[in-house]
């Protein structure tokens, strides 16, 4: 079910990208490439200690105050004492509301994220909750990365996060 989920929203973040392929401008579409570092909470602070990450973006606005994309990246979760590292590999679309031209704005990616270096679970449903202030060219955020993964295992991690835009 979560696969189809990821499916679906996927598809519906691809054929908005194609319908608007010739509009794509400087003004309206940029890629966000930035790092974050977050804490484990909930029971995955039982077996790590601290997440540092990569986040790759292409956003295109399809409003004024409204952005869709896709979200890729990287997340590096260290284990605590005796518990092997592992990453997450988020797949993901997202959509980010806007409230002025700078200052506060809201989002979500939501999609698919992979477990590396996981036995046994290759990972489930992504969410990945923000709220942040933004200008021209930077994005500060706050985030709650939850990771459904197989078996009853929810990674989640409380953190902070930034992204440089760089325009098409």
């Amino acid at each position: 079910m979560k696969k189809l989920i990821l499916v679906v929203a996927l598809l519906v973040v691809g054929t908005t990208f194609a319908q608007e392929v010739d509009d794509i401008t400087s003004n309206n579409s940029w890629l966000k490439i930035g790092m974050n570092t977050g804490l484990p909470v909930s029971d995955a602070n039982d077996y790590a200690s601290f997440s540092l990450g990569l986040d790759v973006k292409g956003q295109f606005l399809v409003t004024p105050n409204f952005g869709i994309g896709l979200a890729t990246g990287y997340s590096h979760v260290f284990g605590k004492e005796g518990i092997d590292d592992f990453g997450i590999v988020p797949a993901a679309g997202f959509a980010r509301y806007y409230f002025q031209k700078k200052g506060l704005f809201i989002g979500t990616d939501f999609g698919y994220g992979l477990l590396v270096n996981v036995d046994n679970n290759e990972g489930g449903l992504y969410v990945n909750p923000q709220i942040g202030y933004h200008n021209d060219d930077w994005n500060i955020f706050a985030y709650y990365q939850n990771t459904f993964a197989e078996h009853d295992v929810d990674i989640r991690i409380l953190g902070i996060g930034a992204t440089y835009n760089l325009r098409f």
